[in-house]
């Protein structure tokens, strides 16, 4: 098989709304009621496109945890979404995904408002394997204060009879 570009209902979404600011609240929105408990994070995208996506999400109460700073599910959360959108954009139309694993480190306490960003330069899978997503997530002051490596499983669409 070659790789054949993606054919993601998210991207489609994105092309439409992603210029306005009422749009990219719009497809945070569908994004959550697919998948609600990224709804936990109140996410808001600000780069999609194949190989690279960018989300943020406010430090506030419901995201704390008992030393006032971003708690790691949290930002767990921010890092499956974004490594999740990425890899359903970037793929070729004819292959599927699903998250088998991932490795996390904490590299400084979480303070602020923080921004996911995923990205990978080659993306033409075309073949069942295994993939690594990278996620770095940084403070407002640029810090970076999480790193994820979270692996996707990757295999072809089975066909409808």
């Amino acid at each position: 098989m070659t790789y054949t570009p993606s054919k993601s209902i998210m991207l489609k979404l994105w092309r439409v709304l992603g210029g306005f600011a009422l749009g990219r609240w719009l497809v945070a929105k569908v994004v959550c009621f697919k998948a609600p408990y990224f709804g936990t994070i109140k996410p808001r995208f600000t780069i999609v496109k194949p190989g690279c996506v960018e989300l943020g999400f406010k430090k506030r109460r419901a995201v704390h945890n008992h030393i006032n700073t971003v708690h790691a599910i949290a930002m767990c959360n921010a890092a499956e979404l974004a490594a999740g959108i990425c890899c359903d954009i970037s793929l070729s139309a004819h292959m599927r995904w699903i998250p088998i694993a991932m490795q996390v480190q904490y590299l400084k306490k979480a303070k602020t408002d923080l921004r996911a960003v995923c990205k990978v330069e080659d993306y033409s899978w075309d073949t069942e394997q295994d993939v690594i997503m990278p996620v770095s997530i940084y403070d407002t002051h640029g810090d970076e204060v999480f790193q994820a490596r979270i692996t996707m499983k990757l295999s072809p669409r089975v066909k409808a009879n």
